[in-house]
């Protein structure tokens, strides 16, 4: 598919990109960027791999993919960055966590590549929660584990005289299936989404669990395909609603689960007596970490420091 963009750019880009450059300059254009600030080498490099030259748009994708990963999350992590630009981002570099990090925190992400990278995301930590499985049980307490004050010109990336349209990268087939089941989504009614959250496979979890209605994003939990590695998941990533934390709670093979419990130590909407509960079974290397920590209820760090104390009596 192809889309509409328009960015603004400054004066600096602008000599590269606007209409009737010749090809010779664009080429330059390549070999400019790393003399530029990091938006608008960014900026430069992203239009050029709209070139129509194929050998100007393969010089700027492999130029762009060879930028230092701190460049390229300080852009993505600036509220000037264009969206545009950062979806671009995420499906070059979309397995370089820092990076990923910095494009999650970012408010100018498109809702389509939030959703690809949180999707990504759920894959990886299952990856990992498959190759690592936790066998402490729960009453065990071992170790177990673009600056726009100097934007001058409008670039129409419709009006260059090399590409009309913008074409979209494909991703592969299944992120586009992903991105379709949350276009579905989106004009689904609330007796749809509930049936769905309950019987949908992952990609529709990962899609459900952030609605709005408690009663789907709960019926997700509801879900009897739903993974250990998909609950660590949503507490990592921030639980949207009371009634989700409610449900794992009271699942007793969930919290069987050594760092499942230790999610729900540092998710500030656990209940205080679970939170509570659950710190008991940890590991004294956690605890002791815990008792040092400033991101949890002062309760429980408390706790903590009177469980260490107690340990060395």
């Amino acid at each position: 598919m192809s889309i509409k963009v328009k960015m603004k750019i400054s004066p600096a880009v602008a000599a590269f990109v606007t209409p009737g450059v010749p090809h010779d300059v664009r080429m330059g254009g390549v070999i400019a960027a790393a003399q530029m600030a990091i938006h608008d080498r960014v900026a430069l490099l992203f239009c050029l791999t709209r070139d129509s030259d194929p050998i100007v748009k393969e010089a700027a994708k492999e130029t762009f993919s060879a930028l230092p990963i701190e460049s390229l999350v300080e852009y993505a992590a600036s509220s000037d960055s264009h969206s545009a630009i950062l979806d671009f981002i995420a499906r070059l570099f979309f397995e370089t966590q820092q990076i990923v990090n910095a494009l999650l925190g970012n408010q100018q992400l498109s809702s389509s590549a939030r959703l690809f990278l949180e999707h990504r995301e759920l894959e990886r930590v299952q990856v990992l929660e498959d190759a690592h499985p936790d066998p402490s049980p729960f009453d065990e307490t071992g170790d177990a584990d673009i600056d726009t004050g100097v934007c001058e010109e409008i670039a129409d990336l419709d009006d260059m005289p090399h590409e009309d349209e913008l074409e979209e990268e494909v991703i592969d087939q299944q992120t586009e299936e992903f991105l379709s089941k949350y276009q579905m989504a989106q004009v689904m009614g609330i007796g749809e989404k509930i049936k769905m959250a309950l019987t949908g496979d992952k990609e529709w979890r990962a899609i459900l669990i952030k609605d709005a209605n408690k009663l789907v994003s709960g019926g997700v939990v509801k879900n009897p395909r739903i993974t250990d590695g998909e609950v660590l998941t949503m507490l990592k990533v921030g639980v949207q609603n009371d009634e989700i934390i409610r449900l794992i709670c009271a699942n007793k093979e969930w919290i069987k689960v050594y760092k499942i419990r230790k999610a729900l130590v540092e998710c500030p909407k656990t209940p205080l007596p679970n939170a509570l509960r659950y710190l008991a079974s940890l590991n004294e290397k956690d605890i002791a970490g815990y008792a040092k920590s400033k991101n949890i209820s002062s309760v429980l760090s408390t706790q903590a420091k009177r469980m260490l104390l107690a340990k060395k009596r």
